[in-house]
């Protein structure tokens, strides 16, 4: 059966009210199509290859942490210097925002003749907001690297942290995991497509509140239940970060997951409905939407009036002899 007149119509051209028995058209004959057919037939053929892995990957990181818990162990305060209160701490951050993109772009931005020492990928930077969306209150970097000490030493050069941590001397403190990215394509949606951008952290009760089980036994369900969704950018469990990911000591101590909420009131509901949250599997469970940082530079459009530093950093770093242009780094493709 024909799957365009499946209604028995005969739809002859004879009896058309447009066109005359003698005027057949024929298509693809005339001059101009040739010559269009010739062009295609000169362009030439593109193979499609995969993208290159990077030379840090392996090995996935992420460092979590608030600014307010940092600043209160802060080492000289005292009443003439106390900790500084939550919107000098905004204050202070936003200064150092652009230092910081710059130093993430520095790392990123590598290949075979230029910056190849650079042994630390920073995937995602993740500046983490307060209920009311007007400071920042945390921050969130998602790091690839062979080998965990490099991923320390990024820390104690990253110039946010440095503010935080007396010059990096408390860097020690700033929570570090291993991050068992899930890589399902149904859990990569785009971020703020459907929502906005979310956060869920969450800490594991101790074994001795809860028993040895409760993770496992909801495992396969909240998988399900972030697959069905339809809402996760990212998600996977959190790991101790030993030396190696596959040492036995490295144990699942929580769970990160970034996801689309169109609001608070939806994405806490999310997070209270997982299957984890229900069987009290958390001590400490949190819900931040976050904004995204572009440590790449490579998806800058330029400013036609240039009363923006994102496209200047860009022509800055290509003065400088950095790999900017999109051919040049291929595996930066997040």
């Amino acid at each position: 059966m024909s799957s365009f007149s499946s209604d028995g119509s005969e739809y002859s051209a004879k009896d058309s009210d447009y066109d005359s028995d003698n005027e057949e058209m024929s298509w693809g004959n005339d001059s101009g199509d040739s010559h269009y057919r010739d062009e295609q037939d000169e362009v030439p053929t593109t193979e499609l290859k995969p993208v290159p892995m990077s030379k840090n990957t392996g090995n996935r990181f992420v460092a979590l942490y608030w600014d307010h818990e940092l600043e209160q162990n802060k080492v000289n305060k005292s009443e003439e210097n106390p900790p500084r209160e939550s919107w000098w701490l905004h204050y202070d951050r936003d200064d150092l925002n652009e230092d910081h993109v710059m130093f993430c772009r520095k790392r990123n931005l590598y290949n075979e003749t230029f910056n190849s020492d650079s042994m630390v990928d920073v995937l995602r930077s993740l500046p983490i907001l307060a209920s009311d969306l007007k400071r920042v209150v945390g921050h969130c970097m998602v790091m690839e690297s062979p080998d965990v000490k490099h991923v320390r030493e990024l820390m104690r050069e990253e110039p946010i942290l440095k503010s935080l941590t007396d010059d990096g001397e408390r860097i020690d403190e700033v929570p570090l995991y291993r991050w068992r990215h899930i890589r399902d394509y149904t859990l990569r949606q785009d971020d703020g497509r459907f929502g906005f951008p979310c956060m869920m952290v969450g800490l594991d009760n101790d074994p001795e509140e809860i028993g040895n089980d409760v993770r496992a036994e909801s495992e396969k369900a909240v998988l399900e239940y972030l697959i069905k969704s339809q809402k996760v950018i990212a998600g996977g469990p959190l790991y101790l970060p030993t030396e190696f990911k596959d040492d036995p000591s490295s144990i699942a101590v929580g769970d990160l997951v970034m996801f689309n909420a169109k609001d608070r009131e939806d994405a806490i509901n999310f997070v209270e409905n997982m299957p984890s949250s229900q069987n009290g599997l958390y001590k400490d469970l949190r819900v931040q939407f976050y904004n995204n940082l572009d440590v790449t530079g490579k998806f800058v459009s330029e400013d036609p009036n240039r009363d923006a530093p994102g496209y200047q950093m860009k022509e800055a770093m290509e003065y400088w002899g950095y790999p900017v242009e999109d051919e040049q780094t291929p595996w930066l493709n997040w």
